[in-house]
């Protein structure tokens, strides 16, 4: 029998819903409906002068072949990253869910890289890839590997991806080591007993009650592949060289901030949202009835 809260004043619900409501008002609705004005108007860089052009802007955009490379360019570079966070983190999660003797020291150790920066993850990944100083670097050329991606366009998206994948690994393992401690025990030792061997047991039992939990991380690395990444291209390439690693959300701030655009760069911004909630709406509405809740 399902128990219904029962709150003893009506507003009561509304003061709680309040404080979080306000913070989605002014730090996303307002400033989210600011861009969209600001992505039907043209002005100076000065903004000394203002008008409203409707979607120009958008046509504008549209129109431009660099625009559209970087589209490419960020599919591709989201993908990438995704893949290469949840990949070793359900691999990492599987070893500590093995674990017995210091469980919490090691999982608190996976956790730290989450702690980190954006922009520090980026310097530090810079050093050690830099060509001068950088030690993996250094390795990398006495192996014959020749590696600079302050010159080379693919060295320096291979950074910033392996970069950016380092980064959300941590948080990745936090939730499928969740999920596999959340997997009936009984379930595992039934299989063992009826002979399934453990990548037999993994990929018919464990992956599939996984689901659930790989199927969020998937729309959540997506999401922070097009959004947070910024820090790190920011300090790494600058979206160099040649424009290898802009992404659309650095095009955004380069377009606004450095060629004060204000109008494009809105624009931008606007596409870039309709981008994610349209991939996050397609994700939920089309491969969440093959995921199984168990």
């Amino acid at each position: 029998m399902d128990r219904k809260v029962v709150f003893p004043q009506k507003a009561l619900p509304y003061w709680l819903l309040a404080p979080q409501l306000a913070i989605k008002l002014v730090f996303f609705f307002w400033p989210g409906g600011q861009a969209l004005f600001m992505s039907l108007q043209q002005q100076d860089p000065f903004g000394q002068s203002v008008r409203f052009v409707g979607l120009e802007n958008f046509r504008l955009l549209f129109e431009d072949p660099s625009y559209l490379e970087a589209m490419w360019r960020t599919a591709g570079f989201a993908l990438a990253v995704t893949l290469l966070s949840m990949v070793p983190a359900l691999l990492l999660a599987v070893m500590a869910d093995r674990v017995v003797k210091g469980a919490t020291g090691y999982t608190t150790a996976m956790l730290i890289p989450y702690a980190v920066a954006p922009a520090v993850a980026g310097v530090l990944w810079l050093f050690m890839f830099n060509p001068s100083i950088g030690v993996v670097a250094w390795w990398m050329k006495r192996l014959g590997v020749d590696w600079n991606p302050a010159l080379d366009g693919s060295d320096a998206m291979t950074l910033v991806i392996l970069a950016s994948a380092w980064k959300q690994v941590a948080y990745n393992f936090l939730f499928f080591l969740a999920g596999l401690q959340a997997i009936p025990k009984s379930l595992l030792e039934a299989a063992a007993i009826d002979g399934a061997r453990p990548m037999r047991r993994f990929w018919t039992i464990v992956f599939p009650l996984l689901s659930p939990t790989t199927f969020f991380l998937l729309v959540v690395g997506l999401v922070y592949a097009f959004f947070d990444t910024f820090g790190v291209i920011s300090a790494i390439t600058q979206g160099g060289p040649a424009n290898a690693t802009e992404t659309l959300v650095y095009k955004v701030y380069k377009d606004g901030v450095q060629n004060l655009d204000l109008g494009g760069s809105a624009a931008q911004s606007a596409v870039l949202m309709a981008i994610v909630i349209g991939l996050t709406m397609i994700q939920f509405r089309f491969v969440e009835r093959r995921v199984h809740y168990g």
